[in-house]
């Protein structure tokens, strides 16, 4: 479970990014007060124009950054006072894999599984079943830099699974792949929810949403707008579809022009 109370995060602005963004402030809040609960065997999606906050509120569950202040507990853990056990938890999945070029995909998802304190048994049945799932066995063998983005997807998956987190976070995971690599991300995720994990999921990809997801919440300027079930959506929806509806939500929420 993904509990996140008054939540804020504010960062410091250089000069360039100040004449970047056409602003005196020194500072600017990315996330603005947002109170969110994502539970355990329910995929929850966030989603948000570029610029919102999403990333930076899926970055603060992660534990890779710390709250302005506010609080986040993942699997009843808080992120600032038990990071490590948090991460022990967690999977964190994005569309960029962030690979070491010179490792094998069998190297590097051993070295994961040690990293996360797995015994030598258990890390070798996992990897062999993501592996079989996955279809990597073909090129387990060869260095990440000869790999194709797609090939290079399913490691990531490889390596954020291995230990078989209880929260998985999925930030545009199919950004990019090919239909069949895609398809594998979403039987993933899937096959999460069947499991009984807490899914929290970021897409701009409104088919992967409407497909996917039990509960929905949008972020804009650093605030929520909307937080409910994706049932409850649908039966308040203006617009015919969601991407439209999503963007009429958005649009009548931002900031005027002074």
């Amino acid at each position: 479970m993904i509990e996140i109370e008054d939540l804020n995060k504010t960062f410091s602005l250089s000069k360039q990014q100040k004449k970047k963004l056409g602003t005196r402030a020194g500072q600017i809040k990315a996330v603005d007060g947002i109170n969110l609960s994502c539970k355990p065997g329910r995929i929850f999606s966030l989603l948000g124009p570029n610029g919102a906050g999403k990333t930076t509120t899926l970055r603060l569950i992660a534990t890779i950054l710390q709250p302005t202040c506010g609080t986040i507990r993942v699997a009843g853990h808080d992120v600032t006072q038990d990071g490590r056990l948090v991460r022990s938890k967690i999977g964190f999945l994005t569309g960029t894999t962030g690979l070491y070029d010179r490792l094998t995909p069998d190297e590097l998802v051993t070295y994961f599984g040690k990293l996360n304190g797995m015994d030598p048994r258990t890390l070798e049945r996992r990897k062999q079943e993501l592996f079989h799932t996955l279809e990597i066995f073909s090129f387990s063998g060869k260095r990440i830099a000869e790999l194709s983005s797609g090939m290079k997807q399913k490691v990531s998956i490889a390596r954020t699974m291995i230990h078989d987190p209880e929260v998985v976070v999925f930030d545009e995971p199919t950004a990019g792949l090919d239909v069949i690599t895609a398809e594998h991300i979403i039987d993933l995720i899937r096959r999460c929810k069947e499991d009984g994990k807490t899914v929290i999921f970021s897409s701009h990809i409104m088919s992967e949403v409407d497909l996917l997801c039990d509960d929905l919440a949008i972020i804009h300027e650093g605030k929520i707008l909307f937080d409910d079930t994706m049932e409850n959506f649908r039966s308040q929806m203006i617009n015919g579809s969601l991407t439209q509806e999503f963007i009429r939500i958005v649009n009548n929420a931002k900031t005027p022009v002074q």
